[in-house]
């Protein structure tokens, strides 16, 4: 991955200071992300990518991420990896490492869905949900926390949810999940930030993706239900979420530590 630019989103360079000279820049970064080979973790992926950083796309669908990283150019590589296979996280990171360099950027985005009543939903589903993102973004955390904390710097991205913000019916897993985000940030960025480390999450609201549209088509109530209430009065796009995560990264956001920045239109606080 030779650092030459990509036809990827840009970042303008708002300021200039002496000690840097555009603090929303990522050059010199290496970002893993998670559930990187499609919706918004590609988005984000791009955006990282137009603002200097190289970014290695992991995922369960080798076929997918290669096709993914082609489309963002030499500043991307992928590696097959499932975040459920907890064993495998300091594998994972010591592959990244050989063949791209030492991570200096976390985004725990991979997850999954389960629309379901709660009195429905089993314990074994309950579980999974859990297990993908929760136990799985511990599990990489973890194992890329060490090396970081040796160098004296590093940054984890959490990608929770409106869930985790208010209750939504019929996802009591996935609002579990994406709560328990909120608490491992916050105790995590007390550990580590100590360390130069810092952490943070993004709570995206109703995003214009393919998995959106397709919940859409058979429910077009629903759709007119998230527009009145979000402020903005439309749906956000991946791309939105990526800039966002690009500044929680940057330097631009170097004393900002354990905060969960919501991305949705004014939703969270709509009427």
């Amino acid at each position: 991955m030779p650092p030459h630019p990509v036809t990827s989103p840009t970042l303008p360079c708002a300021a200039v200071t002496p000690d840097c000279a555009c603090p929303f820049r990522l050059d010199h970064e290496l970002a893993l992300i998670t559930g990187g080979g499609s919706g918004i973790g590609l988005a984000m992926a791009r955006c990282f990518a137009g603002a200097g950083a190289r970014v290695v796309l992991a995922g369960r669908r080798e076929d997918r991420l290669r096709e993914a990283a082609a489309g963002i150019g030499s500043r991307a590589g992928y590696v097959a990896h499932d975040v459920t296979r907890l064993p495998e996280a300091p594998a994972l990171v010591e592959k990244v490492k050989r063949q791209f360099g030492p991570i200096t950027i976390l985004v725990n985005n991979a997850g999954i869905h389960l629309k379901k009543p709660a009195v429905d939903t089993t314990e074994e589903e309950f579980l999974h949900v859990l297990t993908t993102h929760v136990l799985g973004a511990h599990a990489l955390s973890r194992a890329v926390a060490p090396a970081m904390m040796q160098r004296g710097g590093g940054s984890l991205l959490f990608i929770a949810s409106m869930a985790s913000l208010f209750g939504i019916p019929q996802v009591v897993a996935y609002s579990a999940a994406k709560s328990a985000y909120v608490g491992m940030v916050r105790a995590l960025a007390t550990e580590l930030s100590p360390h130069g480390i810092r952490v943070n999450a993004l709570a995206p609201g109703w995003i214009e993706t393919d998995m959106s549209r397709r919940a859409f088509e058979n429910d077009p109530g629903r759709r007119r239900k998230i527009l009145s209430r979000t402020p903005m009065g439309r749906l956000g796009t991946p791309a939105e979420v990526g800039f966002a995560a690009v500044f929680l990264c940057a330097p631009a956001a170097a004393f900002i530590t354990g905060v969960v920045l919501p991305v949705d239109g004014g939703a969270s606080i709509g009427f």
